[in-house]
Protein backbone atom coordinates (compact mmCIF):
# COMPACT_ATOMS: atom_id res chain seq x y z
CA UNK A 1 0.00 0.00 0.00
CA UNK A 2 1.10 3.71 -0.49
CA UNK A 3 1.87 6.03 2.18
CA UNK A 4 0.36 9.63 2.03
CA UNK A 5 1.62 11.86 4.28
CA UNK A 6 -0.48 14.10 6.14
CA UNK A 7 2.72 16.50 6.75
CA UNK A 8 5.73 17.31 4.92
CA UNK A 9 8.62 18.96 6.73
CA UNK A 10 10.67 21.37 4.96
CA UNK A 11 13.31 24.46 5.68
CA UNK A 12 11.86 27.82 6.10
CA UNK A 13 12.25 28.89 2.31
CA UNK A 14 12.10 32.29 3.37
CA UNK A 15 13.97 33.65 6.01
CA UNK A 16 11.59 36.67 6.68
CA UNK A 17 8.34 34.51 6.20
CA UNK A 18 6.28 33.27 9.63
CA UNK A 19 3.98 30.32 8.19
CA UNK A 20 0.88 31.21 9.71
CA UNK A 21 -1.70 28.56 8.98
CA UNK A 22 0.94 26.27 10.61
CA UNK A 23 1.22 28.44 13.60
CA UNK A 24 -2.59 28.39 13.76
CA UNK A 25 -2.71 24.83 13.32
CA UNK A 26 -0.54 24.25 17.10
CA UNK A 27 -2.88 26.86 18.44
CA UNK A 28 -3.71 24.07 21.35
CA UNK A 29 -0.08 23.52 22.25
CA UNK A 30 -0.10 27.51 22.28
CA UNK A 31 -3.09 27.10 25.16
CA UNK A 32 -0.93 24.29 26.80
CA UNK A 33 2.42 26.34 26.72
CA UNK A 34 -0.12 29.64 27.91
CA UNK A 35 -1.26 27.80 31.14
CA UNK A 36 1.89 26.00 31.49
CA UNK A 37 4.24 29.17 31.63
CA UNK A 38 0.67 30.85 34.06
CA UNK A 39 1.18 27.56 36.47
CA UNK A 40 4.88 26.98 36.14
CA UNK A 41 6.08 30.62 37.72
CA UNK A 42 4.04 30.58 40.84
CA UNK A 43 3.66 26.75 41.27
CA UNK A 44 5.21 25.86 45.19
CA UNK A 45 4.81 29.72 46.32
CA UNK A 46 3.13 31.29 49.45
CA UNK A 47 1.46 34.01 47.70
CA UNK A 48 1.30 32.39 44.35
CA UNK A 49 -0.74 35.04 41.89
CA UNK A 50 -0.90 37.41 44.35
CA UNK A 51 3.24 38.65 43.73
CA UNK A 52 1.35 40.14 40.13
CA UNK A 53 -0.06 42.77 42.59
CA UNK A 54 2.77 42.72 45.02
CA UNK A 55 5.15 43.27 42.95
CA UNK A 56 4.00 46.93 41.34
CA UNK A 57 2.53 48.40 44.55
CA UNK A 58 6.33 47.39 46.20
CA UNK A 59 7.94 49.22 43.02
CA UNK A 60 5.62 52.42 42.91
CA UNK A 61 5.98 52.54 46.95
CA UNK A 62 10.31 52.09 46.23
CA UNK A 63 9.70 54.57 43.56
CA UNK A 64 8.00 57.43 45.72
CA UNK A 65 10.41 57.22 48.03
CA UNK A 66 13.58 57.37 45.82
CA UNK A 67 12.21 59.15 43.12
CA UNK A 68 9.52 61.10 45.00
CA UNK A 69 10.42 62.06 48.08
CA UNK A 70 14.29 62.34 48.02
CA UNK A 71 15.11 63.21 44.75
CA UNK A 72 12.23 65.59 44.25
CA UNK A 73 11.49 64.58 40.89
CA UNK A 74 8.45 66.27 39.54
CA UNK A 75 5.06 64.39 37.88
CA UNK A 76 3.33 66.99 36.03
CA UNK A 77 0.94 67.46 39.41
CA UNK A 78 0.22 63.63 38.93
CA UNK A 79 -0.53 62.04 42.30
CA UNK A 80 2.82 60.10 42.43
CA UNK A 81 1.74 56.73 42.88
CA UNK A 82 -0.65 56.92 39.66
CA UNK A 83 2.34 57.59 37.75
CA UNK A 84 4.67 55.69 38.59
CA UNK A 85 1.92 52.94 38.48
CA UNK A 86 1.19 54.29 34.23
CA UNK A 87 4.92 53.77 33.77
CA UNK A 88 5.83 50.75 35.08
CA UNK A 89 2.68 48.62 33.97
CA UNK A 90 3.53 49.57 30.59
CA UNK A 91 7.30 48.49 31.38
CA UNK A 92 6.60 45.49 33.34
CA UNK A 93 4.96 43.89 30.05
CA UNK A 94 7.54 44.91 28.09
CA UNK A 95 10.15 43.72 29.88
CA UNK A 96 8.84 40.27 30.81
CA UNK A 97 7.78 39.83 26.80
CA UNK A 98 11.63 40.66 26.17
CA UNK A 99 13.44 38.44 29.02
CA UNK A 100 11.17 35.41 28.91
CA UNK A 101 11.51 35.20 25.16
CA UNK A 102 15.36 36.19 25.11
CA UNK A 103 16.40 32.21 26.28
CA UNK A 104 13.49 30.64 23.50
CA UNK A 105 16.03 28.48 21.74
CA UNK A 106 18.26 27.50 25.57
CA UNK A 107 15.53 27.02 27.66
CA UNK A 108 13.47 24.86 25.44
CA UNK A 109 16.34 22.82 23.71
CA UNK A 110 15.38 19.36 25.27
CA UNK A 111 12.03 19.46 23.78
CA UNK A 112 13.13 21.33 20.67
CA UNK A 113 15.85 18.62 19.58
CA UNK A 114 13.32 15.56 20.34
CA UNK A 115 9.68 16.68 18.84
CA UNK A 116 8.84 19.04 15.79
CA UNK A 117 6.52 22.21 16.44
CA UNK A 118 6.96 25.51 14.66
CA UNK A 119 9.07 27.36 17.07
CA UNK A 120 7.87 30.42 16.99
CA UNK A 121 4.72 28.74 19.20
CA UNK A 122 7.25 29.21 22.31
CA UNK A 123 8.05 33.00 21.83
CA UNK A 124 4.21 33.53 21.07
CA UNK A 125 2.54 31.88 24.20
CA UNK A 126 5.13 33.67 26.58
CA UNK A 127 3.30 37.15 25.04
CA UNK A 128 0.09 35.56 25.03
CA UNK A 129 0.57 34.34 28.68
CA UNK A 130 2.46 37.61 30.16
CA UNK A 131 -1.23 39.48 28.99
CA UNK A 132 -2.73 38.16 32.32
CA UNK A 133 -0.27 39.88 34.44
CA UNK A 134 -0.78 42.68 32.26
CA UNK A 135 -4.29 42.61 32.82
CA UNK A 136 -3.96 41.90 36.26
CA UNK A 137 -1.65 45.09 36.66
CA UNK A 138 -3.78 47.49 34.45
CA UNK A 139 -6.99 46.73 36.76
CA UNK A 140 -4.86 47.45 39.81
CA UNK A 141 -3.81 50.98 38.18
CA UNK A 142 -7.69 51.33 37.33
CA UNK A 143 -8.59 50.76 40.89
CA UNK A 144 -5.73 53.55 41.88
CA UNK A 145 -7.08 55.98 39.10
CA UNK A 146 -10.51 55.74 40.55
CA UNK A 147 -9.76 56.39 43.63
CA UNK A 148 -7.56 59.30 43.43
CA UNK A 149 -10.41 60.45 40.59
CA UNK A 150 -12.87 60.57 43.16
CA UNK A 151 -10.56 62.65 45.81
CA UNK A 152 -10.45 64.99 43.77
CA UNK A 153 -7.02 65.16 41.81
CA UNK A 154 -6.68 66.61 38.37
CA UNK A 155 -6.55 63.70 36.35
CA UNK A 156 -8.83 62.91 33.12
CA UNK A 157 -9.32 60.61 30.32
CA UNK A 158 -8.91 61.53 26.68
CA UNK A 159 -9.84 60.41 23.48
CA UNK A 160 -6.54 58.49 22.90
CA UNK A 161 -7.79 56.01 25.43
CA UNK A 162 -9.30 54.35 22.35
CA UNK A 163 -5.38 53.90 21.29
CA UNK A 164 -4.52 51.71 24.47
CA UNK A 165 -5.08 47.95 22.44
CA UNK A 166 -2.62 49.16 19.72
CA UNK A 167 -0.01 50.45 22.51
CA UNK A 168 -0.28 47.02 24.18
CA UNK A 169 0.21 45.77 20.47
CA UNK A 170 3.41 47.77 20.31
CA UNK A 171 4.79 46.73 23.62
CA UNK A 172 4.18 43.25 23.00
CA UNK A 173 5.92 43.55 19.71
CA UNK A 174 8.66 45.16 21.15
CA UNK A 175 9.42 42.69 23.16
CA UNK A 176 8.78 40.04 20.92
CA UNK A 177 11.44 41.68 18.33
CA UNK A 178 13.83 41.86 20.53
CA UNK A 179 13.40 38.68 22.84
CA UNK A 180 13.43 36.35 19.68
CA UNK A 181 16.64 38.43 18.26
CA UNK A 182 18.54 38.45 21.67
CA UNK A 183 17.35 34.71 21.46
CA UNK A 184 19.27 33.96 18.80
CA UNK A 185 22.27 35.52 19.12
CA UNK A 186 22.87 34.14 22.76
CA UNK A 187 22.37 30.28 21.09
CA UNK A 188 26.44 30.34 20.40
CA UNK A 189 27.77 33.24 22.83
CA UNK A 190 25.86 33.00 26.19
CA UNK A 191 27.54 35.64 27.95
CA UNK A 192 25.54 37.90 25.75
CA UNK A 193 22.68 36.99 28.02
CA UNK A 194 24.31 39.11 30.76
CA UNK A 195 25.08 41.52 28.41
CA UNK A 196 21.54 42.14 27.70
CA UNK A 197 19.83 41.85 30.84
CA UNK A 198 22.34 44.55 32.22
CA UNK A 199 21.18 46.90 28.97
CA UNK A 200 17.41 46.26 30.02
CA UNK A 201 18.05 47.30 33.85
CA UNK A 202 20.07 50.54 32.31
CA UNK A 203 17.16 51.00 29.29
CA UNK A 204 14.60 51.79 32.02
CA UNK A 205 16.14 54.73 33.35
CA UNK A 206 16.35 56.07 29.51
CA UNK A 207 12.60 55.61 29.59
CA UNK A 208 10.21 58.30 30.88
CA UNK A 209 8.44 56.30 33.88
CA UNK A 210 9.81 57.83 36.93
CA UNK A 211 9.97 61.28 35.59
CA UNK A 212 8.07 63.23 32.70
CA UNK A 213 9.02 63.71 29.36
CA UNK A 214 8.74 67.54 29.94
CA UNK A 215 11.04 67.39 32.84
CA UNK A 216 14.28 66.97 30.24
CA UNK A 217 15.14 70.16 28.99
CA UNK A 218 18.29 69.35 27.05
CA UNK A 219 18.09 68.96 23.86
CA UNK A 220 20.51 65.88 22.77
CA UNK A 221 19.02 64.00 26.17
CA UNK A 222 15.56 64.98 24.55
CA UNK A 223 16.13 63.24 21.28
CA UNK A 224 18.16 60.68 22.80
CA UNK A 225 15.24 59.58 24.54
CA UNK A 226 12.63 60.04 22.16
CA UNK A 227 15.05 57.56 20.15
CA UNK A 228 13.67 55.21 22.62
CA UNK A 229 10.53 53.15 20.71
CA UNK A 230 9.21 52.57 24.11
CA UNK A 231 8.91 56.59 25.01
CA UNK A 232 6.11 57.51 22.97
CA UNK A 233 4.06 54.41 23.94
CA UNK A 234 4.20 55.05 27.46
CA UNK A 235 3.98 58.66 27.44
CA UNK A 236 0.68 57.73 24.89
CA UNK A 237 -0.47 55.69 27.74
CA UNK A 238 0.16 58.48 30.29
CA UNK A 239 -2.06 61.05 28.32
CA UNK A 240 -4.60 58.76 27.47
CA UNK A 241 -5.23 57.52 31.04
CA UNK A 242 -4.07 60.46 33.42
CA UNK A 243 -4.35 64.07 30.75
CA UNK A 244 -0.54 64.26 30.88
CA UNK A 245 1.98 63.57 29.12
CA UNK A 246 3.26 63.74 25.25
CA UNK A 247 1.17 62.67 22.67
CA UNK A 248 2.60 62.99 18.95
CA UNK A 249 1.30 60.68 15.98
CA UNK A 250 5.06 61.37 14.76
CA UNK A 251 6.50 59.98 17.75
CA UNK A 252 4.08 57.16 17.64
CA UNK A 253 4.55 56.38 13.94
CA UNK A 254 8.05 55.63 14.83
CA UNK A 255 7.81 53.54 17.21
CA UNK A 256 5.62 51.41 15.00
CA UNK A 257 7.58 51.46 12.18
CA UNK A 258 10.63 50.72 14.51
CA UNK A 259 8.86 47.62 15.93
CA UNK A 260 7.95 46.78 12.23
CA UNK A 261 11.74 46.63 11.27
CA UNK A 262 12.69 45.01 14.20
CA UNK A 263 9.89 42.32 14.05
CA UNK A 264 11.04 41.37 10.53
CA UNK A 265 14.39 41.59 11.55
CA UNK A 266 14.31 39.29 14.41
CA UNK A 267 12.22 36.52 12.30
CA UNK A 268 15.08 36.46 10.02
CA UNK A 269 17.71 35.70 12.02
CA UNK A 270 15.01 33.58 14.36
CA UNK A 271 14.41 31.54 11.30
CA UNK A 272 18.01 31.25 10.13
CA UNK A 273 19.08 30.60 13.41
CA UNK A 274 16.22 27.21 14.10
CA UNK A 275 17.88 25.54 11.32
CA UNK A 276 21.27 25.00 13.34
CA UNK A 277 20.59 25.94 16.56
CA UNK A 278 21.32 22.49 18.14
CA UNK A 279 24.98 22.07 16.72
CA UNK A 280 25.89 24.73 18.38
CA UNK A 281 23.61 25.83 21.76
Amino acid sequence: MEKEWTMIIRPQEKLWKINLKEVWAYRDLITLFVKRNIVVQYKQTILGPLWYLIQPVLTVIMNMVVFGGIAHMSTDGIPQALFYMAGNVCWFYFSDCLNQTSNTFVANQGMFGKVYFPRMVVPISTVMSNLLRFGIQLLLFIAFWIYFFVSGSDIHLTWTILLVPILVVMLAGLGLGFGILISSMTTKYRDLTILFGFIVSLWMYATPIVYPISMVTNETLHTIIMLNPMTSIIEAFKYATLGQGYFSWGALGYSFAFMSILMLWGIIIFNKVQRSFMDTV
